[in-house]
């Protein structure tokens, strides 16, 4: 099969049965461009989740294009970006059209409440699976759990995170590397 096509399917295919937004998606897209089809890492694939939850928009539209930009440049982007949100459009257009009126019915409200549990225990399970890939252990567990309490009590914008988060990547591995540097030329000089 066409590999511009079978990133438009498999996108469509996560867009088309997911509930619950991009966190929700985030499993299921692990699956299929990790596990199922080898596109990316699962490095990689922790890499392109923190960017793409750094960058505006929705999460699911940034992995796709970073997927398929990473396998066939724009022309790829355009292919899975289409395969996300089409689904999506299609289904806000037909509950638009027929199911306005009906959002008061009370078996549709019940339909809801009943997705409702389902959908947190969608954006639960890639929390975990993303911990694991991101190699959060008892040792840094208290980082991402701060962060979260700053930014649900404190309502401190996750902005500040992702750049202290970058900054102290940066200053950490720098100090990191030049230790290890200066640790193997002790018996040189």
């Amino acid at each position: 099969m066409n590999l511009y096509l079978r990133l438009f399917l498999t996108f469509f295919k996560i867009g088309a049965f997911t509930f619950g937004g991009g966190w929700a998606m985030i499993s299921i897209i692990e699956r299929e461009v990790v596990d199922k089809y080898n596109w990316l890492t699962k490095e990689e694939f922790v890499d392109a989740l923190a960017i793409s939850q750094s960058l505006p928009g929705i999460l699911a539209v940034n992995i796709s294009i970073m997927v398929g930009n990473k396998l066939k440049g724009v022309k790829g982007s355009i292919a899975a970006t289409l395969g996300t949100v089409l689904p999506s459009f299609i289904l806000i257009l037909l509950i638009a059209t027929f199911f306005a009126q009906s959002y008061d019915n009370p078996t549709v409200e019940r339909i809801f409440k009943g997705i409702r549990p389902a959908v947190v225990a969608l954006i639960v399970a890639p929390v975990l699976t993303t911990a694991k890939s991101a190699r959060i252990n008892i040792k840094n567990i208290w980082i991402p759990i701060t962060a979260a309490l700053l930014i649900w009590r404190a309502g401190i914008s996750p902005i500040y995170f992702i750049l202290v988060g970058g900054i102290g990547g940066i200053v950490y591995f720098s100090y990191f590397n030049r230790k290890q540097n200066n640790g193997g030329n002790h018996g040189l000089s």
